[in-house]
């Protein structure tokens, strides 16, 4: 007895010199790199002739990823009635959207990466513009929009500046012939993700609020960051929130080391925890590299230089809901297979058979806590989902991809993409293309599937009564598939490049047609009487 007593008295003393030596180390490893970076800064930007923030690596991946095919913007536009004027416009734009440094700052690239520098000729008439659209027939208007929103996606921002635009259409007509304005908004997406963009959306409108103030560090800024990275941050908060699990885990490691009495009759159980989430990462890992390509369709192909865009009018969110719940699945899963019906419906119209086909969307998984979206930068991964678009049967093809999205519930291919971004941050531009051309490769579309107010908002006292967006296609992808539920309505938005889809409104048309078929069939389902 005093024997064990000895032993484990000696093992925590034992324990406790590790853990004292391996803070020491850290906190010696933690200077000697703050002393390198600082010296790295000091070079490089003496070297460049400029001072800033260094961009992250996920952000640099996105900045270099712009091709003839596909610039990295966010597009989005708002439809307002009554309209607005150019100068109520930029008097909201002075007042909140510059409030976050990115929207004055442009940015420098170099040979390690990018740099954010405030823009010392900036100009707000350089980035609120009026746009006039071409006289259109009655009844086109929207078409002409459609058609101007469509030559702005391939249209790159200056990049002397900062790196976005908001074209202001004034008279623009609506359904009823009453005057409002149209907003198109061209936001590069290195700047933010879809969700940071949310939280600026919020802050522009009325009644919304400002970005918290954000805290100036210390911090130096201006120089690569490679060594603090590889050596002190192997995962970011993000990482560890996303791998929860994974976290908790460790935790148990730690206080087992910490109290080795208590923890040797785990070590067994923990071992195997470690191995299970070890053999998942792994398995996720080797399911993204061995993707089998997409249905050969007429959506994937090489694309050309030209985009065309469409959006269709909303569909009642309660309706959908409505369908949801009696056929126990989620609004996500009614409208993902709105898409699979309606894009296969547009193959059968040209002649394809779709049965037993299905085509990868990558879609956008957030990867951050909403207080946290003012801070802007890109905190996503990519998840592929497999579209059933063979399934004719529509209640068959909601409990598909009902199956389908609930195996990607639990998956680390997020984080795993997220890595992927990070680490073709790092690389030169052709090296980044070469390992980002495997998910374009195995892809025909990115798909976004966002929830916006349930209640239409105000911006400078007039109403949006529409609101659309679309995020970008990277490498050969072609399609983009956008779901924005807003003012108690789910609306459906498509980009596609003109070569390989001249005309996305032909899929757009039926969307509605879709969930019109999956709603009857519902009714005509056998329900049991209570």
């Amino acid at each position: 007895m005093v024997t064990r007593i000895a032993a484990q008295e000696a093992a925590q003393q034992v324990t406790q010199h590790v853990i004292t030596q391996a803070t020491k180390a850290a906190k010696t490893t933690r200077r000697a790199a703050r002393i390198v970076q600082k010296n790295v800064t000091s070079a490089v930007s003496g070297a460049l002739g400029f001072s800033g923030e260094r961009m992250t690596k996920v952000d640099t991946a996105w900045l270099r990823m712009d091709s003839p095919s596909n610039l990295m913007m966010v597009v989005g536009i708002w439809v307002l009635r009554p309209g607005v004027t150019k100068e109520a416009l930029v008097e909201r734009v002075e007042e909140r959207l510059m409030k976050y440094n990115r929207f004055s700052q442009r940015v420098v690239e170099d040979a390690a990466g990018a740099t954010w520098v405030q823009d010392a000729d900036f100009d707000i008439h350089r980035h609120v513009v009026i746009e006039k659209l071409p006289k259109s027939a009655k009844g086109q208007h929207q078409t002409a929009l459609q058609n101007r929103v469509a030559e702005l996606t391939m249209q790159p921002l200056d990049r002397q500046h900062p790196l976005w635009q908001l074209h202001l259409i004034e008279n623009y007509p609506g359904p009823n012939g009453e005057k409002g304005s149209a907003l198109i908004v061209r936001i590069h997406h290195c700047i933010a993700d879809g969700i940071a963009l949310i939280s600026v959306t919020t802050s522009l409108v009325d009644g919304g609020t400002p970005p918290p103030e954000r805290v100036k560090k210390n911090a130096p800024s201006g120089a690569e960051d490679w060594l603090a990275d590889a050596v002190l941050k192997p995962f970011t908060n993000m990482t560890v929130r996303a791998l929860g699990g994974a976290g908790e885990r460790t935790a148990k490691t730690l206080r087992m080391l910490s109290e080795p009495q208590q923890g040797l009759s785990n070590t067994l159980s923990n071992a195997v925890d470690m191995a299970k989430l070890a053999l998942h990462v792994a398995s996720d890992l080797a399911a993204m590299a061995l993707m089998p390509d997409d249905s050969k369709t007429r959506l994937k192909g090489k694309p050309g230089s030209t985009k065309r865009v469409a959006w269709c009018q909303p569909i009642p969110l309660e309706e959908v809901r409505a369908v949801g719940k009696a056929l126990n699945a989620s609004i996500n899963d009614v409208l993902l297979s709105c898409v699979a019906g309606a894009i296969g419906e547009y193959l059968k119209s040209h002649g394809d058979d779709p049965t037993g086909q299905e085509i990868r969307a990558m879609v956008p998984v957030n990867l951050r806590p909403m207080e946290e979206a003012y801070k802007l930068g890109n905190r996503f991964g990519l998840a592929p989902l497999v579209l059933p678009i063979g399934v004719a049967n529509p209640i068959e093809r909601v409990y598909e991809v009902r199956r389908r999205m609930n195996e990607m519930k639990g998956s680390y291919q997020p984080l795993l993409a997220f890595s992927l971004l990070s680490v073709a941050g790092r690389l030169g531009k052709p090296a980044q293309d070469a390992m980002l051309n495997l998910f374009g490769k195995k892809t025909t579309a990115v798909m976004t599937n966002v929830p916006g107010p349930k209640v239409k908002l105000k911006f400078c006292g007039s109403t949006i009564e529409e609101n659309m967006f679309w995020v970008p296609q990277s490498g050969d992808v072609g399609l983009g598939v956008s779901i924005l539920s807003y003012g108690g309505g789910v609306q459906f938005g498509v980009i596609t490049d003109s070569t390989l889809c001249p005309d996305p409104q032909a899929i757009i048309d039926r969307f509605e047609p879709e969930f019109s078929k999956l709603s009857i069939v519902t009714l005509m389902l056998p329900w049991e009487e209570k």
